[in-house]
């Protein structure tokens, strides 16, 4: 199926402390993004850059990195959005992860008004389930899917729109999570699908386990997708690299999934740091899978089973 691509770029860097995310939009760009997409059939727009209005005033909070900006983004993100959504199927360039406090609000403002449910694909080697109280590195690039669910403890933030239930939400390809998020993961029901169960069941069972949850309730889906979800070998242009992420085909045939249930409705393309890269090597992956969870595969042909 064809769709109307609303490329979207978010030049963030202030949720973590490592600079370089914010050239992350201008890489994918350069890249060819919107030719791979074009390429594929789909229409494409490019918005250019989203600029964030002044920064509002909050409580100094010294244990909290760049907390002000970082409530300018995630307003001026979520408006693009969930404005993006009227027009066809957003595509948010970051930028490091803190975007997705706006682009999932976004994605779920527009659900709401549609009456649809809002599902979370969160493809990443961290689970990202703190709140502002529980960071140690306050990092706010490790918060956004607590608010997404509704945690409390987001003082200072406007209230997320229509909350993601737990188990609506699937941390998909995680291996690094800290104690605390660890303790509050158990007390609610996220799909988690670590490298653990990757590794001892594959991809392709617990993917469509969660994607048959979507397709039952009819649902939208977003998905986050995380240069740290691959494994640094092959991806290295990332400031939080974790050993034992996937590998260039097993991120490839999680992306040719999503393509084929046909349920995703958005997606981020999150923590590129030019950067660190070498020679454009990641932003051009990320371009092949992004291009791959638009349709594009090595060979066509109907799906059928093997043995």
């Amino acid at each position: 199926m064809r769709k109307t691509c609303i490329l979207i770029g978010a030049p963030i860097d202030t949720g973590q402390r490592r600079p370089g995310c914010l050239m992350g939009p201008a890489a994918y760009r350069v890249a060819g993004l919107g030719r791979a997409l074009a390429d594929l059939g789909h229409a494409v727009e490019d918005r250019g850059d989203v600029v964030p209005g002044p920064l509002p005033e909050t409580a100094a909070n010294p244990a909290l990195h760049a907390l002000p900006e970082t409530l300018a983004w995630t307003a001026a993100l979520r408006e693009a959005v969930q404005a993006a959504f009227e027009a066809g199927f957003p595509v948010v360039m970051g930028g490091d992860h803190s975007l997705a406090l706006g682009s999932v609000a976004g994605a779920a403002a527009h659900a709401a008004s549609i009456g649809r449910p809002l599902f979370l694909l969160w493809l990443d080697a961290h689970s990202d389930f703190h709140t502002l109280q529980t960071t140690a590195s306050g990092n706010l690039h490790g918060v956004p899917v607590a608010y997404a669910a509704g945690r409390d403890g987001f003082d200072g933030f406007p209230p997320f729109p229509a909350p993601i239930p737990p188990e609506r939400i699937c941390l998909f390809g995680i291996r690094s999570v800290d104690p605390e998020e660890h303790a509050a993961l158990l007390l609610h029901d996220v799909s988690i699908i670590d490298m653990r169960v990757i590794d001892e069941f594959g991809i392709c069972a617990p993917m469509r386990e969660f994607l048959d949850k979507v397709r039952a309730a009819n649902g939208m889906l977003h998905v986050s997708l995380d240069v740290d979800f691959i494994d640094p070998t092959h991806a290295p242009a990332v400031g939080t690299t974790v050993p034992g992420g996937t590998t260039v085909r097993e991120a490839h045939l999680v992306m040719e999934l999503l393509h084929e249930s046909g349920l995703v409705t958005s997606l981020d393309l999150v923590e590129l740091n030019p950067f660190l890269d070498e020679r454009g090597r990641t932003a051009r992956l990320m371009v092949e899978l992004a291009a791959s969870i638009m349709g594009r595969k090595v060979f066509d042909r109907p799906t059928r089973g093997f043995g």
